[in-house]
Parts: C-alpha cells; structure tokens; sequence
C-alpha cells in the first residue's frame, strides 16, 4: 500500500499537475519512509504519559531552484499524520528564535514563566527549545541556508536541544549541509552543527534536468513595459504562478544593525517596487543583502528618470550591480525598456552599461545561467 505522500503524488502525475521526475521520485520514497518511521514512532496517550517522543531521521532536500523541492516538501506536510507539526520559512523561524533568546534575557522571574512556563537559569537555549518543541514534533524548513553569523552560533545548541526532545527537522535547500555557511566568519565554530544536521537527516538530491519555474518565466518574460494595467495583471500573474500556492510571509535583513523590510516575500522569492528600494536611503551593503538571500526579484513600478532624480538613478544603478553579480534572477514592470529608463542627466553615460546589463538579465541564457549557479 503505498503510503500517504506517495498517493498525493500519484495523484497530481495523473491529474497532469505534474510531470514524471526521478528525483523527484526518489525524494517521494524517503518522504515515504519518514512518514512511516513517524506514525511508528507515534506513541497512545497512555504511554504518551510516561515516555518521551522521540526525534526520527528527517529528510534533507537539495538541488537547483525550481525542481520541486518545495511543492514535494508541501505535500509532505499536508500529508504527514502528525498533529504537532509546523512548516516555516528557515529565516522566518530564525527570526522568532532570537525573540525568545531576547526575551528570555530581558525577562524577569515573573515574564520568563508566563511565556516559557520557568524561569530558572542564564542559558535562554533550554527553555526556547522546550517552546519550539511544544509547538512541533515535525519541523519542515522551506529554504535552510545560513548565512548570518548570530544564527549559526546558535545552531548547533539549538538543534540539539531540540533533537534531544523529540522534534524531528525535513527542509528544502539549495546547499548541501557541507556548503553551510561557506566561508563565513568562525565557520570553524559551526561545523560541528554540520555534522549533527548529517546525523540526524536523509540527503535527497533533487537535481533533475527540468527547472519548471525557469518555463514560466520564459514563457511569460522578464520585462513587462509599458506600466499599464494589462502589463500590471501579467506581472502580478506571473508574481502568483512563481508562488505557486505559497504564503507571502515577508522578510526583515538586518544590514549594520538597521532592518529592511520586505512585506512580499516567500522563499527565495521577493516582490517589491523601486520606491521601496531606490527613491529611500539604501546603498551598496543593502542591495547585495537582497542579492544574497533571494534567488528572484520581482521590482514593479520603475519609471523612466529624470534628471532631478539622479540620485535614485545612481541607487538603481548600484541595486543591478547587485543582482547582476549574484546572477539573480530580475522581472520587471517598467515605464519604458532599458535604454530609456535614463537618457539624459547626470551619469546618464554611465546608466548605458546599466541598460546593458538588464538588456542581458531578460535573455535566455541569463535565466539558464542563474540556473546552473544554483
């Protein structure tokens, strides 16, 4: 009989949801095998009593951008009979974990034990861990990276604390747990985290040939101009169709200790306008932050430029260097196309090399390039 995830995703091959994939088949069979170590593991309510859950061999899912990691991962979830159980952006989850560290500190005797249910202690990651690991038993990460040096000094304690206690971690990657935090500062530090999450996971490679988010955007294109509404329902369209069901969660970079924030975001996945990032105080560190955490931006709203608005030319100029070095992959709603974004004015000479370069971010060998940098 085959097991639950397997069936659902029969079904979506059938409906011709899907396409037949192997490794998106392999993936499906160890899914398949945690779904069955899960509901064995499961214990009655009597013994519930008595004796600790216990965390099983997750499934770790790594491969390019667009192979279905993600959709695998939800079906996963939506399938897996464990009633404790939560799906959640890596970054979001991060995030609410250092509220707690924070509020733990801050926290006097009364505070502590009205949201942690103790209060004893100077070592926040015991009590934070008992909080994640009440909420889930199954934690599935969409998009663990680490890249941020706060996060992976926690890590290893934070994880083991929760593996110690019964939760078990699924998650979607681009990097295999080797290439985590590669080259970051005390990396030395977080290795021994690397081999805990290899312990305690099934590497799945989902590395077919077909990146089906890279047909959309192929099929649709890159660069919506002019800004009228029709131009604006097939961006926002396309916007829908990369999501792909997913929720818009949004996303706070902290950048020299200031935040952006940005509200349209999912996964690797960001929409947000040329205001918002242009015509406001950013600069070199923010946009190569932006650069670095999403893998496609969506940037609506870009007008054709005056001379009085020089100063939002030059940050639009250094926001494409940004994408452009980490090969991002860049859609756009614009007034007008590249070459007369910015005609006249000062460094008008210079946007032309700019204008170059979104020239060759639209092309097919662009998108297909970003695709073999995954």
């Amino acid at each position: 009989m085959p097991s639950a995830i397997e069936a659902a995703y029969q079904a979506r091959l059938a409906a011709g949801d899907i396409a037949p994939d192997p490794a998106q088949a392999a993936a499906v069979r160890a899914l398949g095998r945690l779904e069955a170590d899960l509901s064995g593991a499961e214990p009655g309510r009597f013994v519930a009593l008595f004796r600790k859950p216990e965390s099983q061999r997750g499934v770790y899912l790594v491969g390019p951008v667009g192979r279905g990691k993600s959709m695998l991962m939800d079906l996963f979830f939506e399938t897996a009979s464990v009633a404790a159980k939560r799906r959640v952006h890596f970054h979001v989850f991060m995030g609410e974990i250092h509220r707690l560290i924070d509020a733990w500190r801050k926290g006097d005797a009364a505070a502590r034990k009205a949201r942690f249910g103790q209060h004893k202690g100077d070592d926040p990651i015991p009590p934070v861990a008992e909080v994640v690991a009440g909420q889930a038993r199954l934690l599935c990460f969409d998009e663990f990276q680490v890249t941020d040096i706060a996060d992976a000094m926690i890590l290893g304690r934070l994880f083991e604390a929760l593996f110690a206690r019964g939760v078990t971690l699924t998650a979607t990657s681009n990097r295999l747990p080797d290439e985590l935090y590669k080259d970051g500062i005390n990396r030395q530090l977080f290795l021994p985290f690397i081999e805990l999450l290899k312990s305690k996971v099934e590497v799945v490679r989902v590395a077919g040939p077909h990146d089906y988010r890279l047909d959309r955007l192929r099929a649709a294109g890159t660069w919506f101009s002019p800004n009228d509404p029709d131009n604006e329902r097939s961006f926002l369209a396309l916007w829908r169709d990369m999501l792909g069901g997913e929720e818009e969660v949004g996303e706070s970079l902290e950048v020299l200790g200031r935040h952006v924030h940005l509200p349209h975001a999912a996964g690797g996945l960001v929409r947000t306008s040329f205001a918002s990032l242009c015509s406001v105080a950013l600069g070199p560190n923010d946009y190569v932050a932006i650069a670095e955490r999403f893998h496609t931006v969506f940037l609506q709203d870009v007008p054709r430029l005056t001379p009085s608005r020089r100063e939002e030319a030059r940050r639009f100029v250094i926001l494409i260097d940004a994408l452009y070095e980490a090969k991002t992959r860049l859609i756009v709603l614009a007034e007008t196309d590249p070459a007369a974004l910015y005609p006249e004015g000062d460094g008008a000479f210079e946007f032309e090399r700019t204008a170059s370069r979104l020239q060759e971010m639209r092309s097919a060998d662009w998108l297909q390039d970003r695709d073999d940098a995954a």
